[in-house]
């Protein structure tokens, strides 16, 4: 990692920025089952995904990470997962990730 990324993480950590990310899932089990979220550690949160403790996603075990995108502003975070949960959204969401 570039020394100007490893101090802009460290910048980033001690002035109390923290990046959201929207995060997209595929199960493995049922390919054709897609979730899309928002969480602060995406890592952590496919975890709970696949302990079940979501009910939106429980039933389609295990799953695997896509991609996800890291926001500063929690309100573009925000509107980015709102767009590929629309149609449009879904419609680029389709032909470029899953």
């Amino acid at each position: 990692m570039p020394a100007e990324a490893n101090s802009d993480a460290g910048r980033i950590a001690k002035e109390g920025f923290s990046l959201k990310y929207v995060y997209l899932l595929k199960s493995i089990r049922f390919p054709n089952q897609q979730y899309i979220g928002l969480s602060r550690d995406p890592e952590a949160r496919l975890v709970e995904h696949n302990a079940g403790k979501s009910p939106h996603t429980s039933k389609y075990t295990p799953w695997r990470l896509i991609a996800k995108f890291g926001f500063d502003d929690s309100s573009k975070a925000h509107d980015f997962e709102q767009y590929l949960k629309s149609g449009s959204g879904r419609a680029f969401a389709e032909r470029r990730f899953w």
